[in-house]
């Protein structure tokens, strides 16, 4: 069984941060310095942990006026497909619930559609093309 936790560490951050740099950057030749912003202490981290390995995490962040914004979603590929991001989608939610928040928006890339779907979220737009290569869809969900 998975235990899903939210960051509390500089060391959890850190792994976190390798983790969506290996699996959202590294692929397209992106410097690591990308997958992370300033807003990092400002959100919430959620991970899960394996043999003291981060194997999947997201991030939730506050954008104001009841919006919130899952962002750096990402799963090791050796555990893709385990309903690890769907833990992950559900703390963030949960999370949000306890700050207020309204309704979550998100930038899906193309191949992430599906998931996101069956966790209740709508594409509103085609929005982005990260480098010219993947494009995203914005998706939002109302929090009941």
């Amino acid at each position: 069984m998975y235990k899903v936790q939210i960051v509390n560490t500089q060391k959890q951050i850190d792994a976190i941060i390798d983790l969506r740099y290996d699996i959202l950057r590294k692929p397209w030749n992106q410097p690591k310095d990308t997958a992370t912003d300033d807003l990092e202490l400002s959100s919430i981290n959620a991970f899960i942990e394996q043999d003291e390995d981060v194997i999947a995490c997201g991030r939730l962040q506050d954008n104001g006026s009841g919006l919130g914004q899952i962002r750096y979603m990402a799963v090791n590929t050796k555990y893709q497909g385990k309903g690890l991001g769907k833990l992950i989608v559900a703390k963030l939610e949960e999370e949000a619930k306890a700050i207020g928040l309204k309704t979550i928006e998100l930038q899906a890339r193309e191949n992430a559609l599906e998931f996101y779907k069956s966790q209740g979220y709508e594409v509103k737009q085609t929005s982005f093309k990260l480098w010219n290569i993947i494009q995203h869809y914005l998706m939002t969900k109302e929090l009941k």
